[in-house]
C-alpha cells in the first residue's frame, strides 16, 4: 500500500498510514453521524486499502465511534491494531473535560472494552488534560500511568501510550511502564516535537501525530500549494507524504468521513518528494 513500509506498535508491525476515527461521530465529535452507513463504508474501505491501525476513543460521540467500529469490523482481523485513549469525558453539551481519577480511568477502559467488543485493548493512550487540556503542560502523570500499568497487569490492556505530553512527562511515564507510542499534535507547520520524535525513533517508539493536516482548520500555505501543484497532488497529500518522510517511527492517522477523501489520503503513501520540494516544505514551520 505504501513504499514507506511498516513500524512497530506494541507487539505488532502496522502500516504507517493508518486511520483516525474521530470524524465518524457527529459534528464536533458529538452524537451520531448524519449517515451511519457511510461511516461503516469508510471503515471497511480503509481496511481494503491496507489500513491495520485504527485510532479511536470512547469519548468520541461519546461511545458512538467505537460502536460503529464494532458494527463495521467485528470480528476483527488478526493484524488489526485498535488504539484508544482515555483521560477525558464529554459533558451534555459536547464539552471536553478531564477524567483522570483512578475510578474514571478504570471505567473508561471497561467502556472501551464493551463498546469495541474486546477482552483486552491493544493500546491505550493516556490523554493528559493538565492546564486547558489543548496543549501539553508540565505536571506529573505518575498516578494516571500507574493506573494503566495496573490494568495492564490485570490483562485488560496489552500496551500503553501517552498523548498530549511533554518530553519530561514521556520520560516519567517510561519509568513506570513500557511506552509503545506517543501521540501529540505535529504537522508540517507545527514542529515543536522535532527533538522528541528523534529520541523516540532511536528507542524504537512510535510517534503518532494528531491533526497531521492541521486539525479542524486545514493547513494553509502558499509554499505547500506550490509544491502540491508541481507534483500533481493535493496539499493534504503532500503534507502527509512529508510526515512519512520526516521519520520512520511516524505513524499517520488522518481521519475522514468520506470514502473519496480516504482514498486520496491513502494515495499519499505513493508520493515521492524531490529534494527541492523537501527543502521548501521544511521551511514552512519557520514561516508559520
Amino acid at each position: 500500500m505504501t513504499r514507506y513500509t511498516t513500524f512497530s506498535l506494541g507487539s505488532q508491525f502496522v502500516n504507517r498510514l493508518g486511520y483516525g476515527a474521530m470524524q465518524l461521530a457527529g459534528p464536533g465529535v458529538f452524537g451520531p453521524p448524519k449517515d451511519r452507513h457511510a461511516a461503516i463504508s469508510v471503515l471497511r474501505e480503509a481496511l481494503a486499502l491496507g489500513v491495520n491501525h485504527i485510532d479511536t476513543s470512547d469519548f468520541y460521540g461519546p461511545h458512538v465511534t467505537n460502536q460503529i467500529i464494532r458494527e463495521a469490523l467485528h470480528p476483527y482481523a488478526d493484524d488489526l491494531v485498535i488504539v484508544t485513549k482515555i483521560g477525558a469525558r464529554r459533558d451534555d453539551k459536547g464539552g471536553w473535560l478531564p477524567a483522570f481519577s483512578a475510578e474514571e480511568l478504570k471505567q473508561a477502559v471497561h467502556d472501551n472494552l464493551r463498546n469495541l467488543g474486546l477482552d483486552a485493548l491493544d493500546v491505550v493512550n493516556m490523554r493528559v488534560m493538565i492546564g486547558d487540556g489543548h496543549a501539553p503542560c508540565e505536571g506529573s502523570i505518575e498516578a494516571s500511568v500507574s493506573v494503566l500499568a495496573e490494568l495492564q497487569q490485570q490483562g485488560l490492556i496489552k500496551h500503553i501510550g501517552v498523548s498530549n505530553v511533554t518530553p519530561t512527562q514521556v520520560a516519567e511515564a517510561r519509568k513506570i511502564a513500557n511506552i509503545v507510542c506517543v501521540q501529540n499534535e505535529y504537522n508540517i507547520a507545527h514542529r515543536r516535537d522535532d527533538e522528541l520524535i528523534d529520541t523516540l525513533a532511536r528507542d524504537g517508539i512510535a510517534y503518532v501525530p494528531y491533526f497531521p493536516l492541521g486539525g479542524f482548520s486545514p493547513l494553509q500555505s502558499s509554499a505547500l500549494n506550490e509544491v502540491a501543484s508541481s507534483l500533481n497532488a493535493t496539499p493534504m497529500q503532500v503534507a502527509l507524504a512529508w510526515l512519512l518522510h520526516r521519520s520512520p517511527n511516524i505513524l499517520l492517522i488522518p481521519g475522514t468521513s468520506s470514502v473519496t477523501h480516504l482514498q486520496e489520503n491513502m494515495a499519499a503513501g505513493q508520493l515521492t518528494l524531490p529534494e527541492d520540494a523537501l527543502a521548501t516544505l521544511d521551511g514552512i514551520a519557520a514561516r508559520a
